[in-house]
């Protein structure tokens, strides 16, 4: 099943959809007013954005050429942002906002069970970043070369879902399904499990492995560490 249908029931992860996002939580500060013009603009400068960064680096990448890349003129562009650091607000705001709603959305009946909560934590964290795997890619790669405030703001995001599965592991611990001293610890060592599916796909794509593969992967092999299996 494609990632898409199988995220489907949580929300729509195109890049249509994350420019609506966008545009909902910078209205104000965003000039065109019709909303499906709006969209439709932001997408392009967002897609255009990521292809120049992984070409080039996000701190290269000129005004001048994200503008022609998005087929806007500078003032086109001046319509949505007043320079690179909000535009690169706007796209992590999406990736953290993305994954941390999508991770608190489980479903009653996999809470009840630390096991399955973990997995589906596991599996629609790879799912996500597959949907999404451009603004994933761009997050995690230019990181380093953020300004601060930006870094920070990455930062908190991963501490926040880190946060979201070491809840489930301390909840797992403490009803006697995971043996674990550190829900903390365990939870810093499965997120750089889930990193690698969208930092070394084509490793994976050589090997055949999907992203659903690589996620039941992942989930055996963190519940059978985790003595749940």
């Amino acid at each position: 099943m494609p990632p898409e249908k199988r995220l489907a029931p949580y929300g729509d992860y195109s890049l249509d959809a994350a420019a609506g996002r966008i545009l909902a939580r910078h209205r104000d500060r965003i000039r065109t007013r019709k909303p499906h013009v709006a969209v439709a603009k932001l997408a392009r400068i967002i897609e255009a954005t990521l292809k120049l960064s992984n070409r080039q680096g996000f701190q290269a990448m000129s005004l001048r050429d994200l503008a022609e890349a998005a087929g806007l003129s500078m003032g086109g562009l001046y319509s949505y942002f007043d320079g690179k650091e909000t535009l690169l607000v706007m796209i992590l705001g999406e990736v953290s906002s993305a994954a941390e709603g999508l991770l608190a959305a489980a479903p009653d009946e996999v809470r009840d069970d630390p096991a399955a909560h973990l997995a589906w934590l596991i599996e629609m964290h790879v799912l996500l970043s597959e949907a999404m795997q451009p603004f994933f890619v761009f997050a995690y790669m230019e990181a380093k070369s953020f300004p601060a405030p930006a870094r920070k703001r990455a930062i908190a995001s991963e501490a926040a879902t880190e946060a979201i599965f070491a809840k489930v592991l301390a909840e797992g611990a403490a009803r006697g399904v995971f043996k674990i001293d550190d829900p903390d610890f365990a939870a810093a060592l499965i997120k750089p499990l889930i990193q690698d599916w969208y930092v070394k796909r084509p490793k994976y794509a050589k090997r055949g492995v999907s992203a659903e593969v690589y996620a039941r992967g992942v989930s055996d092999f963190v519940l059978r560490a985790l003595g749940a299996r």
